[in-house]
């Protein structure tokens, strides 16, 4: 291998391009032209003694170099984003970036109010959420804070468990009166419903739900959850919503009201060193309350 030098803007290149698979989408996404992409990447090769990336009908293909340098450049855009939001505030005050994960639901459905009375106690503080089901990685503090349907593991974290989300069915007003309402369990497999696709938790929570109500009785399948949300609104059946949300909704009615499908466990989490960042602990116990109200609502 060679001794050459590698800068971060070369490895941001290489990341992108191994993300976006061309040049030109890489550019796109790093705001640069087209042939500072080429260049860069062109330089990290020679630094590194290796071909990176290969031409296809597809775009470019990453080498076994290149998906063995994969995890160490990512650990480095982590370790950078986490470095420009701790530089972002000044010691000690409740200011600066506050990256947040969330499930999209929550971040669509849930958290908007939430961060309008945050922004309203922190004006200072910038809040980044990013949408995505899958768990980020809070010892890698690619993220600061993530809302999680499942408790904690590791001891480094802090977790704070701020109550259990109920579950129930919810349906249009207009689809109630084309169909009729349900008045028991067996009813409902006379109906519509709106349920995953591939998700394993969802299609069990829905045969738990009644065990006739398997994949193919779906006339509508997602694994999108503020989808299933829009198709219910939109009048195409029955669907699963979080309570408080179907509640507060004049679009959508309970069906089988006092039924609770399930509950999800809900945890506010951060990492340890980042608990007492006036921002991270300002962020979090905003949360936290939150949450534990919204909880209740149902």
């Amino acid at each position: 291998m060679s001794s050459g030098r590698v800068t971060w803007d070369d490895q941001r290149a290489f990341l992108a391009v191994l993300d976006e698979g061309s040049l030109s989408a890489a550019a796109r996404r790093l705001g640069v032209a087209q042939p500072t992409v080429r260049a860069r990447i062109e330089a990290l090769e020679q630094a590194v003694g290796a071909v990176l990336f290969t031409r296809s009908v597809n775009g470019l293909v990453p080498t076994d170099q290149a998906r063995g340098l994969a995890d160490s450049a990512r650990a480095m855009a982590r370790a950078s984003d986490a470095f420009v939001r701790a530089a972002s505030a000044p010691p000690g005050e409740i200011a600066g970036a506050v990256r947040l994960s969330v499930s999209e639901f929550v971040g669509v459905e849930v958290l908007p109010p939430m961060l309008a009375s945050l922004r309203a106690a922190h004006p200072r503080v910038i809040v980044e959420v990013s949408l995505s089901n899958a768990a980020a990685d809070l010892l890698e503090q690619e993220v600061d804070i993530a809302v999680r349907m499942h408790a904690p593991r590791h001891e480094a974290l802090v977790a704070r468990k701020v109550g259990a989300i109920p579950l129930g069915l919810f349906a249009h007003p207009d689809y109630l009166d084309r169909r009729g309402v349900p008045t028991d369990m067996d009813d409902l497999l006379a109906h519509d419903f709106i349920g995953p696709d591939r998700v394993r938790v969802d299609l069990e929570l829905a045969a738990m739900l009644h065990p006739g109500l398997t994949r193919d009785r779906f006339v509508v399948r997602t694994d999108n959850h503020p989808a299933v949300l829009a198709y219910a609104r939109a009048g195409l059946g029955l669907a699963v919503v979080q309570r408080p949300i179907g509640a507060a909704d004049p679009q959508l009615r309970a069906v089988l009201p006092e039924l609770v499908v399930g509950r999800l466990d809900t945890w506010i989490v951060t990492h340890g060193d980042l608990r007492q960042v006036p921002r991270v602990r300002a962020v979090f116990d905003h949360l936290a309350e939150a949450f534990t109200r919204y909880a209740r609502e149902a």
